[in-house]
């Protein structure tokens, strides 16, 4: 269904991620790239990838870790059919037959215990791989392969959910209208470097119908010994069509001060560069609960408390993804004590 108001679309101003990397820093870049081989209708298959990155004051750099993980899952359901990883997780097997979607990250918690709250890279790729799945139906809604009758269960289960899907938001009110899912059709998703070889881990290229999550989180070395660190965290949901256009699904920005001795944020702002709805902006003020929040309880904490129209569950994404700062902050202590060495 063709948006018939383009009213309802919220912000639009896609950015291209700077590619600069800060000296004194650590950058954390993940990619997670659902693939559709067989088509649309056949089994999506899922590379995920990332890498953290140091570069040193004096402009070296140093890759001090590396994670790959890949799964093949049943098309309409989201079971896991395979799943493995680079580094090796013990107990991944235990995960095949789950659904990728509610209840998986636990599972993954209870199958790979000691991985949890340890800013492992390699589980930051399997605590995203929900979120991701779940945004990956949006080739299929572009493809208008959803049906067109909208359930009133379906309704139901989603009203209030986040901002976007508040009852009486754009969304839900042309839902009820039309009777079917509208098609929000992003902008065009600039390259995610400008020359900067290093800016990005290798990733291949997405094929017609793929879908892409990208992160990126920059921590910088404070500019004293013993003072607060600058973050800043990119966050992009981008779709390819049939024609081999990629569009940005969502596009956020987070801008943060860590107090890394006291592990906690002491301030931080989240902006919108493209969102599906006129609504999705009114759930940027929610990361300022993060501020003063132990970053050890943060992702848990987010999942649990961070539901309802003031949220956004694809902000709440980037924001749970904050708490891997104090393994990042750690990362750049040990590569400097290495260095000075």
């Amino acid at each position: 269904m063709l948006i018939p108001d383009p009213s309802v679309f919220g912000p639009a101003r896609p950015t291209t991620p700077a590619p600069a990397r800060p000296a004194g820093s650590v950058r954390r870049t993940t990619t997670i790239d659902t693939h559709r081989p067989e088509g649309l209708l056949g089994p999506p298959v899922v590379e995920a990838r990332g890498r953290d990155l140091v570069t040193r004051p004096d402009g070296t750099v140093g890759a001090v870790a590396v994670a790959h993980v890949a799964a093949r899952l049943d098309g309409p359901a989201h079971t896991l059919l395979t799943i493995g990883s680079d580094p090796e997780v013990a107990g991944l097997d235990d995960l095949v037959g789950a659904t990728v979607g509610p209840g998986f990250r636990a599972k993954v918690d209870r199958a790979a215990p000691a991985l949890v709250g340890t800013g492992a890279l390699v589980y930051l790729l399997l605590d995203d791989l929900p979120g991701a799945t779940l945004v990956s139906g949006y080739a299929m809604l572009h493809a208008g392969l959803l049906g067109d009758a909208v359930p009133d269960e379906y309704m139901l289960a989603r009203g209030d959910l986040c901002a976007g899907w508040a009852v009486d938001a754009s969304m839900m009110t042309l839902i009820r209208e039309h009777g079917v899912n509208p098609t929000p059709l992003g902008p065009d998703a600039p390259p995610l470097t400008d020359g900067d070889d290093l800016a990005v881990h290798p990733a291949e290229d997405l094929g017609p119908f793929g879908m892409r999550r990208f992160r990126r989180l920059d921590v910088v070395a404070p500019a004293a010994p013993g003072g607060h660190q600058t973050v800043a965290a990119f966050f992009r949901d981008s779709h390819v069509d049939a024609d081999g256009r990629e569009s940005i699904v969502h596009e956020y920005r987070v801008d943060a001060v860590l107090d890394p001795d006291a592990e906690t944020l002491v301030a931080i702002t989240a902006t919108a560069d493209v969102l599906p709805w006129r609504e999705c902006p009114g759930a940027l003020a929610s990361a300022e609960r993060l501020v003063g929040h132990p970053l050890a309880d943060l992702r848990p904490w987010v999942r649990r408390t961070f539901v309802g129209t003031s949220t956004c569950t694809h902000l709440n994404d980037v924001l749970r993804g904050l708490a891997d700062l104090g393994h990042l902050r750690d990362l750049l202590a040990a590569d400097d004590a290495s260095d000075a060495r």
